[in-house]
């Protein structure tokens, strides 16, 4: 997981991760990328999945209320990155953005989302990718707050 800081995750945040993970990889439209290096070793991973019609994912933002129809889901509107992560010493190799890139190929999305901390080197890192700031999150009480992202990926199209 993200023992570094600013995340210091530990065995606890690690048996979350797992729980939800058992749960999520089973949704229709689940994808994950694998980045490895020559030698067959991990070096990387992203997962990924569309956001259903009942999601909390827009609930709860601290310093903004988006419209209705901005928040409107379907299970196919807005794909949510749910983990991105590449090893330390494989970082700066251009890793993270192909495993990204990997992530949305070839869905069918119309935007992309994701939350990062704000004191994290990604964070900088997804405003380079396109992502612009929706708002700002605590996802769950004692959580650090998150900035809440979003990156279009096609021109809106009509939605009945």
């Amino acid at each position: 997981m993200f023992a570094e800081p600013p995340y210091l995750e530990g065995p606890r945040d690690l048996a979350m991760f797992l729980e939800t993970y058992q749960h999520e990889h089973k949704a229709p439209g689940f994808r994950l990328v694998l980045a490895r290096t020559t030698d067959g070793d991990l070096a990387g991973f992203a997962y990924g999945l569309p956001l259903s019609s009942g999601t909390g994912w827009w609930d709860g933002l601290l310093d903004t209320t988006p419209e209705a129809e901005f928040t409107r889901e379907d299970g196919r509107r807005t794909f949510v990155v749910k983990e991105l992560a590449v090893l330390c010493d494989r970082r700066g190799r251009g890793v993270g953005r192909e495993v990204h890139q990997h992530l949305l190929h070839g869905i069918t999305a119309d935007r992309a989302t994701l939350t990062v901390r704000p004191e994290a080197r990604a964070a900088a890192w997804y405003e380079r990718l396109g992502y612009t700031l929706v708002g700002h999150t605590q996802p769950w009480d004692g959580a650090p707050i998150y900035r809440t992202l979003l990156k279009p990926l096609r021109a809106t199209r009509v939605h009945g």
